[in-house]
C-alpha cells in the first residue's frame, strides 16, 4: 500500500473518531451545558490524558516505533518479537505502580492542575477529585493501546489502531444517554456517569488490538516473575528504548506542562473558561488528527526503516510528501478556522444549555488555534524526523524554549484576551516550534527540499483564496446565532458553504496547474 492510501486510511478511520467525538461534545454541551461540574470533569480527564500522553503516545511511542522498526529491519520478526515481549513486560509492570499512585494522590494532580476550583467555592474541585480517581487507570489501558498501535503500524497495519478512538465516544455517548438519566435518577450528579463511559471506553480499545496482535502472531507475552523483569531490562534493546524514552519524555512533558499551565490559569478566569478552550480544543482537533496524527502515524515506522536502512534519499523524500501535503491541506483549514469559526461553534455546540455568550467565547479561542494550525499540523510530520533518527533531545530542547515563549505571551496578552489568549499563544509557539524543527533538519543535511516548492505554494495560495472569500461571505452574511431555532436550516447552510469552499479549492487548483496524483507517491 503507497504511503498516500495508508495516510487516507488512517485520516478517513481518524475521521470517524472525530465525528462520534463530535456527537459525543454536541451531546455533552446540550445536557450538562457550561458550569463548574463540566469544568471538573474536563479537568479530571485531562489528568490521565496528560500521563497518557506523556507516557503511552507520548515518550513511549517516541522511543519504542523507532526501536521497533530498526529492530525489524536488522533481525527480522524473531527479533522484534523478543523485544516486544520484553517492553510489554516493564510497561505493564510500571503502569500497576503508576495508576495505584495517581488514584492515591488525585488531590494533589487537582490542585497543581486547577486550583481555581477550590477557591471558587462551587464543589467543583472535591467532584475534579473524585471523577480523577475513577478515571486515572484509563491511563493502563491507553498505554497499553500506544504498545499495540507501535506495533500494528510497524507492521503497516493502520486500520485497527486508527479506529480503536471510535470505541471511547461510543461508550461516552451511551453514558450520557442511559448512564447520566439513571445517575439523576438516584440521586446522583448526572456527568459522574461520564468517568464510566471513560473507563468502558478503554477497555474496549484495549480489546480490539489483542486479535488483531494475534493474527500477526505478536501479541506480547507478560512477564508476571522478578526474573522475567530482570531479564527484559538486561536486554540491550530494550534499555535503548529506555535511554530514548528520559529525552522524550522531557519533551513530551514540555508539551504538557504548557497545558497544566495554561488550565491553571483559565481556572482563575471567568467560570467557563476551561470549557471554552476544550470545546475549540475539539475543533481544532479535527485538523490536526486527520493531517498530523495520520502522516505521523505513516511516516515514523516508515522514516525508522529507511534509516536503519541508511537509504537517505527515501529517508529525505519521504519527510518532503509529508510537509507538501501539510501546506496542501492545512494551509486552507487554517484560513477556514480564521474566519469561519463563529458559524461551526455555532451548529456545532449551540443546542441546549450551551449559549450564545458561550459560542461567541469558544470562537475566540478557536481563531487562535486556527493562527498556529499549520505549525500544529507541521510538528506532527517534522518530529518524526528527529525521532527516526533516534534523536529525542533536540525536538525536547526545542519544546523547552518553545514553553518559556509561550508563557511570555500569555503574561503580555492574557490580561487584554483573557482566556482566548491562551490558545494564540499555543498556535504562535507551534509556528515558531515547527519552523526551528524544520530548519535543524536542513542545517544537518537530514532534509533536501526537492524542487518545485516555490511554484507549488504559489499554487494552494491561490486556490486558498477564493475558499476564503465564500466563507467570509457565509459567516457574516447568514445569523448563525440568532438561527438556533432553525437548526436543519443551519446544518444545511453550513455543509453547502463547506462543499462549496471544498470545490473551489481544488477547482483553482487544477486550474492553476496543480496535478494531486504527483503526491500519491509510495
Amino acid at each position: 500500500m503507497s504511503l498516500f492510501k495508508s495516510a487516507s486510511t488512517v485520516s478517513l478511520l481518524t475521521l470517524a473518531s472525530r465525528i462520534t467525538g463530535l456527537v459525543r461534545d454536541v451531546l455533552m454541551a446540550s445536557v450538562f451545558g457550561v458550569s463548574a461540574m463540566t469544568d471538573a470533569f474536563y479537568i479530571a480527564f485531562r489528568i490521565p490524558n496528560l500521563f497518557r500522553r506523556v507516557f503511552g503516545e507520548g515518550a513511549f511511542s517516541q522511543a519504542f516505533v523507532p526501536v521497533l522498526a530498526a529492530c525489524r529491519t536488522e533481525h527480522g520478526d524473531d527479533g522484534a518479537r523478543q523485544l516486544v515481549d520484553h517492553v510489554a513486560t516493564l510497561l505493564v509492570w510500571a503502569l500497576v505502580f503508576v495508576c495505584a499512585v495517581g488514584v492515591a494522590a488525585a488531590p494533589l494532580m487537582v490542585l497543581a492542575m486547577a486550583s481555581g476550583l477550590l477557591r471558587s467555592g462551587t464543589g467543583g474541585f472535591d467532584a475534579a477529585v473524585v471523577m480523577t480517581r475513577w478515571m486515572f487507570p484509563y491511563i493502563g489501558f491507553m498505554s497499553l493501546v500506544a504498545l499495540a498501535g507501535g506495533i500494528l503500524n510497524t507492521w503497516r497495519k493502520f486500520a485497527v489502531p486508527a479506529a480503536s478512538p471510535v470505541l471511547l465516544n461510543v461508550a461516552l455517548i451511551g453514558s450520557i444517554v442511559l448512564g447520566a438519566p439513571w445517575f439523576r435518577q438516584h440521586g446522583i450528579e448526572p456527568i459522574y456517569a461520564q468517568c464510566v463511559g471513560v473507563m468502558v471506553g478503554g477497555v474496549l480499545q484495549l480489546a480490539l488490538q489483542l486479535p488483531a496482535l494475534r493474527g500477526l502472531g505478536m501479541l506480547p507475552r507478560i512477564g508476571a516473575s522478578l526474573r522475567a523483569i530482570r531479564a527484559a531490562w538486561a536486554d540491550p534493546t530494550t534499555r535503548k528504548v529506555g535511554r530514548l524514552m528520559l529525552p522524550a519524555l522531557l519533551g513530551v512533558s514540555v508539551a504538557q506542562l504548557s497545558l497544566l499551565i495554561n488550565t491553571q490559569i483559565a481556572s482563575y478566569l471567568a467560570p467557563g473558561s476551561v470549557t471554552w478552550v476544550t470545546s475549540a480544543d475539539r475543533l481544532m482537533e479535527f485538523p490536526t488528527a486527520m493531517l498530523g496524527v495520520a502522516l505521523g502515524v505513516v511516516l515514523m515506522p516508515q522514516l525508522a526503516s529507511a534509516r536503519a536502512a541508511r537509504d537517505d534519499a527515501r529517508y529525505s523524500a519521504m519527510l518532503d510528501w509529508g510537509l507538501r501535503l501539510v501546506v496542501l491541506l492545512a494551509v486552507p483549514c487554517a484560513v477556514a478556522l480564521l474566519v469561519f469559526s463563529l458559524p461551526l461553534v455555532a451548529v456545532i455546540f449551540h443546542n441546549g444549555a450551551f449559549s450564545g455568550l458561550d459560542v461567541q467565547r469558544t470562537t475566540v479561542a478557536l481563531v487562535g488555534y486556527g493562527v498556529g494550525l499549520v505549525g500544529i499540523v507541521a510538528i506532527k510530520v517534522l518530529a518524526p524526523g528527529y525521532y527516526a533518527r533516534h534523536d529525542m533531545k533536540t525536538p525536547m530542547l526545542i519544546a523547552v524554549s518553545v514553553l518559556v515563549f509561550t508563557q511570555l505571551l500569555n503574561l503580555l496578552l492574557v490580561p487584554g484576551l483573557q482566556h482566548a489568549a491562551l490558545t494564540l499563544s499555543i498556535g504562535i509557539g507551534a509556528l515558531v516550534n515547527a519552523l526551528w524543527l524544520l530548519v535543524g533538519l536542513v542545517q544537518r543535511g537530514s532534509y533536501r527540499p526537492l524542487p518545485g516548492w516555490g511554484v507549488f505554494v504559489a499554487q494552494v495560495l491561490a486556490g486558498t483564496l477564493p475558499l476564503a472569500l465564500l466563507l467570509y461571505w457565509g459567516a457574516h452574511h447568514f445569523d448563525w446565532i440568532g438561527l438556533r431555532a432553525e437548526r436543519l436550516q443551519r446544518i444545511g447552510l453550513l455543509a453547502a458553504l463547506i462543499a462549496g469552499a471544498a470545490v473551489l479549492y481544488f477547482a483553482m487548483l487544477a486550474a492553476v496547474g496543480l496535478r494531486l496524483r504527483s503526491l500519491a507517491r509510495r
